[in-house]
């Protein structure tokens, strides 16, 4: 049974259905979120989903590229591949060193098949010999024979199978040895904020199992602007679509300072560091005061657009504010306007007509607690909303450079400005350039495997008859029209 399974698993069509259970097993990791990529994400989705999100979890489909199951799939591929390839290679080694089998004894049940009488006065030898010569330029391997000739092509077409085989194996471990030895980290940068490439600066970071972050290239990006294009011109569904995003970020390395335009799938490469732009926003400026007018909070705050007219979400928090520390939930509308039902909307992701409104809470924002807080949400367990003039809660309607009093005495608060922001993808591979040289090599492999045919040929004269056969290892619509194209030169 061991030896059966063995055999069963080390088999190219094993292989291939590997492979596509590995492609089908990744798909749960596009539709779901992932803890690698955005834990709170991921918090969300279980608690909004209840019972089917907590299911999900133990099955990790949130943990999908390392979770048990996906694993097994992946080492399974990685023993079928190399129990396949390795025998495979040694055996194509001995053939590519044999000779071409020698001539059938019926050569006129081959698929391509010529017979012409031997010319008058043309030996036999020098007839065999005048096909070596033909078929050696063509391309083939031959073997000369007392009475025939036999000729052999095509063996790249196997050569070109296991290199692509080879180089995917090579691809899998160097990928692997990628997320060993390299770093991924994010990090949302504010127009006018500088980020130095250091552990302390980024927002989350995944670094390799056997990465040094004591090595990590020094460098410092700075972004001077952000420009966002949308479409105003188009109608229906394609009016607002965005067009093009350009960060115009400037390098700080090795005392030199450069300017680079970043693009998405642009990404700019620093000392081996790929810096990719995936994401923006807008960051409303904001300050706070208390009753005797000192600035209790000053800076952007960065919101996560929520729907393609970029309407944002975020939360201001304010623990020094006084004796009641101050949350505010926000939604921004860059483009303000009133749907049907006169509620506010955005109508547009450009900033036409900037609005912020909020709700605001006193109380204990639970900031000293010791337990981690998302920065995008906020804790109104122990606060309570703060009432208006009516009684009802407060609920505050501002546009850039507006200040709104808060009662009880508990200060104001003023919108200076908006803001715009990106979110950077900081990559570190020192694999890729083997990448690239297995990934040129699987495809020059696969396209050897499918268009490289591979044939047999042979010549025989016997009894002053001259026998042209031609055989296909696989299709081949050519094959007939080799040995009558063979037979012609030979007989003219």
């Amino acid at each position: 049974m061991a030896r059966w399974a063995w055999r069963q698993l080390t088999t190219m069509r094993a292989a291939l259905i590997l492979l596509l259970i590995l492609a089908l097993a990744a798909i749960p990791g596009s539709l779901l979120p992932q803890r690698i990529q955005d834990p709170g994400r991921v918090t969300t989705y279980i608690q909004d989903n209840g019972q089917l999100g907590q299911v999900l979890d133990r099955l990790q489909l949130f943990d999908v590229y390392s979770s048990f199951w996906f694993s097994a799939v992946y080492i399974l591929l990685m023993i079928s591949l190399v129990g396949c390839v390795v025998p495979r290679s040694a055996q194509h080694w001995k053939a590519m060193r044999a000779k071409p089998p020698k001539a059938p004894r019926r050569l006129g049940r081959m698929p391509g098949y010529e017979e012409f009488a031997l010319p008058e006065g043309q030996a036999p030898q020098a007839l065999l010999l005048q096909a070596q010569k033909r078929l050696k330029r063509a391309g083939y391997r031959t073997a000369l024979a007392e009475d025939h000739v036999a000729a052999e092509r095509g063996y790249l077409r196997e050569t070109g199978n296991l290199v692509f085989h080879i180089s995917l194996l090579a691809l899998v471990i160097t990928m692997a040895a990628g997320s060993l030895f390299g770093y991924s980290g994010q990090r949302v940068l504010v127009e006018g904020d500088t980020f130095t490439n250091s552990l302390v600066s980024y927002d989350s970071f995944e670094p390799g199992s056997y990465y040094d972050s004591d090595r990590m290239p020094d460098f410092r990006l700075r972004l001077d602007s952000f420009d966002a294009t949308f479409d105003t011109q188009a109608q229906g569904s394609q009016f607002g679509q965005p067009r093009s995003f350009l960060a115009k970020v400037t390098e700080t390395s090795n005392g030199a300072s450069t300017q680079h335009e970043l693009r998405v799938n642009e990404p700019i490469r620093i000392n081996g560091t790929r810096v990719y732009l995936t994401g923006n926003g807008y960051a409303p400026v904001v300050t706070t005061r208390n009753a005797k007018g000192q600035v209790t909070f000053s800076g952007p705050v960065v919101f996560l657009p929520e729907d393609g007219n970029y309407t944002s979400r975020g939360v201001i928090k304010v623990p020094d504010a006084g004796k009641e520390q101050l949350g505010f939930g926000a939604v921004l509308l860059p483009t303000a306007g009133l749907n049907q039902d006169d509620e506010l909307i955005s109508t547009f992701a450009g900033l036409e007509r900037p609005y912020l409104v909020m709700t605001a809470y006193k109380g204990n924002l639970g900031l000293d607690s010791g337990q981690a807080q998302s920065v995008y949400e906020l804790d109104t367990s122990e606060m309570e909303p703060i009432a208006g003039a009516d009684g009802q809660p407060l609920r505050l309607e501002m546009s850039p450079g507006k200040t709104a009093q808060l009662p009880d005495g508990l200060g104001s608060i003023t919108l200076d400005r908006i803001d715009k922001y990106v979110s950077l993808d900081v990559r570190h591979d020192p694999t890729q350039g083997f990448m690239l040289v297995f990934s040129v090599l699987l495809v020059a492999g696969l396209g050897l495997s499918l268009f490289v045919p591979r044939r047999r040929m042979w010549v025989r004269v016997k009894d002053g008859r001259v026998e042209v056969a031609a055989l296909a290892r696989g299709e081949d619509p050519r094959v007939q029209a080799a040995a009558a194209d063979l037979a012609v030169d030979l007989r003219d």
